[in-house]
């Protein structure tokens, strides 16, 4: 098999994920995955499409993720692996699709208005 590669975004987050056959090492940003990514919640993000389609030890992941923060970037990552196991098998997409995790998710924040504070808040108004 040769390398995977797929491209997940979320918000103004962007992963590049690298999947190869292998023993199941992560890494991020050339560091392990539990370095990059602290606190359990967001390690299950990153190693759910494995879980699901029960494949936790057998590819390496190589992972470039840069921009917005890092429940952004867990989240990009996560998409970014989904579309990798669909592509080295057709069968998962069965699997991953009802657990929405090809889907792309299209919020964004609201760019700031002029004439107002923020998006939607304005500037305090004043009678007299």
């Amino acid at each position: 098999m040769e390398v995977v590669h797929k491209i997940g975004r979320r918000k103004t987050a962007v992963a590049r994920v690298y999947v190869s056959e292998g023993k199941g090492n992560i890494t991020i940003n050339k560091r392990d995955l539990n370095e990059y990514f602290t606190t359990a919640t967001l390690q299950y993000k990153v190693k759910q499409p494995f879980a699901l389609t029960e494949t936790e030890d057998s590819y390496d992941v190589k992972v470039n993720v840069y921009g917005g923060g890092i429940t952004g970037q867990a989240e990009a990552v996560r998409l970014a692996l989904s579309r990798a196991m669909c592509e080295i098998n057709e069968e998962n997409r069965s699997v991953l699709k009802p657990e929405g995790l090809l889907t792309r998710d299209p919020r964004m924040v609201e760019r700031k208005k002029f004439g107002q504070k923020k998006a939607r808040k304005k500037f305090q108004f004043s009678k007299r």
